[in-house]
Protein backbone atom coordinates (compact mmCIF):
# COMPACT_ATOMS: atom_id res chain seq x y z
CA UNK A 1 0.00 0.00 0.00
CA UNK A 2 1.30 3.38 -0.82
CA UNK A 3 1.00 6.16 1.88
CA UNK A 4 0.67 9.88 0.01
CA UNK A 5 1.98 13.00 1.06
CA UNK A 6 1.14 16.16 1.25
CA UNK A 7 3.14 19.38 0.59
CA UNK A 8 1.87 21.65 3.58
CA UNK A 9 4.53 24.63 3.86
CA UNK A 10 8.22 25.33 3.57
CA UNK A 11 10.37 27.34 1.98
CA UNK A 12 8.21 27.80 -1.34
CA UNK A 13 5.23 28.96 0.26
CA UNK A 14 6.75 32.10 1.99
CA UNK A 15 8.37 33.50 -1.23
CA UNK A 16 4.66 33.73 -1.95
CA UNK A 17 2.94 35.22 1.28
CA UNK A 18 5.72 37.58 2.54
CA UNK A 19 4.36 39.03 5.39
CA UNK A 20 3.61 42.79 4.51
CA UNK A 21 3.45 43.84 8.33
CA UNK A 22 2.83 43.13 12.10
CA UNK A 23 0.00 43.82 14.17
CA UNK A 24 1.74 46.10 16.35
CA UNK A 25 2.40 48.45 12.87
CA UNK A 26 -1.17 48.17 12.08
CA UNK A 27 -2.17 49.25 14.94
CA UNK A 28 -0.28 52.19 15.30
CA UNK A 29 -0.75 53.16 12.22
CA UNK A 30 -4.38 52.92 12.98
CA UNK A 31 -3.94 54.79 16.23
CA UNK A 32 -1.67 57.91 14.18
CA UNK A 33 -4.97 57.67 11.88
CA UNK A 34 -7.59 58.33 13.82
CA UNK A 35 -5.31 61.10 15.73
CA UNK A 36 -4.51 62.95 12.82
CA UNK A 37 -8.38 63.17 11.70
CA UNK A 38 -9.23 64.29 15.07
CA UNK A 39 -6.84 66.92 15.65
CA UNK A 40 -8.23 69.49 12.83
CA UNK A 41 -12.09 68.79 13.03
CA UNK A 42 -11.30 70.11 17.05
CA UNK A 43 -9.19 72.61 15.94
CA UNK A 44 -11.30 74.14 13.17
CA UNK A 45 -14.79 72.82 15.07
CA UNK A 46 -14.22 74.34 18.05
CA UNK A 47 -12.86 77.52 15.64
CA UNK A 48 -8.93 77.81 17.96
CA UNK A 49 -8.09 79.04 14.65
CA UNK A 50 -9.49 80.71 11.68
CA UNK A 51 -8.95 81.70 8.20
CA UNK A 52 -5.34 80.62 7.04
CA UNK A 53 -4.04 79.14 10.39
CA UNK A 54 -7.11 76.45 9.78
CA UNK A 55 -6.14 75.81 6.46
CA UNK A 56 -2.74 75.53 7.31
CA UNK A 57 -3.58 72.90 9.87
CA UNK A 58 -5.45 71.03 7.83
CA UNK A 59 -2.84 70.52 5.03
CA UNK A 60 -0.23 69.47 7.54
CA UNK A 61 -2.33 67.05 9.49
CA UNK A 62 -3.35 65.74 5.65
CA UNK A 63 -0.20 65.46 4.76
CA UNK A 64 0.64 63.10 7.68
CA UNK A 65 -1.94 61.14 7.01
CA UNK A 66 -0.69 60.86 3.56
CA UNK A 67 2.44 60.06 5.10
CA UNK A 68 1.02 57.73 7.87
CA UNK A 69 -1.00 55.79 4.80
CA UNK A 70 1.86 54.81 2.78
CA UNK A 71 4.39 53.74 5.37
CA UNK A 72 2.31 51.37 7.65
CA UNK A 73 -0.22 50.37 5.22
CA UNK A 74 0.81 50.61 1.81
CA UNK A 75 3.92 49.68 3.08
CA UNK A 76 6.17 51.73 0.44
CA UNK A 77 9.01 51.20 2.32
CA UNK A 78 9.58 47.49 2.37
CA UNK A 79 9.40 46.76 -1.75
CA UNK A 80 12.51 44.79 -2.50
CA UNK A 81 14.38 45.74 -6.08
CA UNK A 82 13.07 47.92 -8.24
CA UNK A 83 11.54 50.86 -6.58
CA UNK A 84 8.52 51.00 -8.95
CA UNK A 85 5.35 51.87 -6.91
CA UNK A 86 7.85 54.56 -6.01
CA UNK A 87 8.12 55.95 -8.71
CA UNK A 88 4.80 55.92 -9.80
CA UNK A 89 3.70 57.36 -6.83
CA UNK A 90 6.07 60.35 -7.51
CA UNK A 91 4.82 60.71 -11.29
CA UNK A 92 1.03 60.86 -9.94
CA UNK A 93 2.32 63.49 -7.17
CA UNK A 94 3.77 65.79 -9.89
CA UNK A 95 1.01 65.45 -12.28
CA UNK A 96 -1.50 65.99 -9.60
CA UNK A 97 0.88 69.16 -8.18
CA UNK A 98 0.83 70.23 -12.23
CA UNK A 99 -2.71 69.87 -12.54
CA UNK A 100 -3.75 71.66 -8.96
CA UNK A 101 -0.97 74.77 -9.15
CA UNK A 102 -2.17 75.00 -12.78
CA UNK A 103 -5.23 75.00 -12.26
CA UNK A 104 -4.93 77.57 -9.31
CA UNK A 105 -2.60 79.99 -11.48
CA UNK A 106 -5.36 79.97 -14.31
CA UNK A 107 -8.15 81.00 -12.17
CA UNK A 108 -5.98 83.58 -9.69
CA UNK A 109 -4.90 85.17 -13.19
CA UNK A 110 -7.69 84.79 -15.76
CA UNK A 111 -8.58 87.95 -16.43
CA UNK A 112 -11.07 89.06 -19.36
CA UNK A 113 -10.01 91.68 -21.38
CA UNK A 114 -12.87 94.55 -21.92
Amino acid sequence: MAQHTTHTGGAHDHEHHESHGSLKSYVIGFLLSIVLTIIPLVVILNKMVTGKAAILVLLITAVLQFAVQLLFFMHLTDEKGPRYNLLTLILGLVILTTIVAGSIWIMTYNTVAN
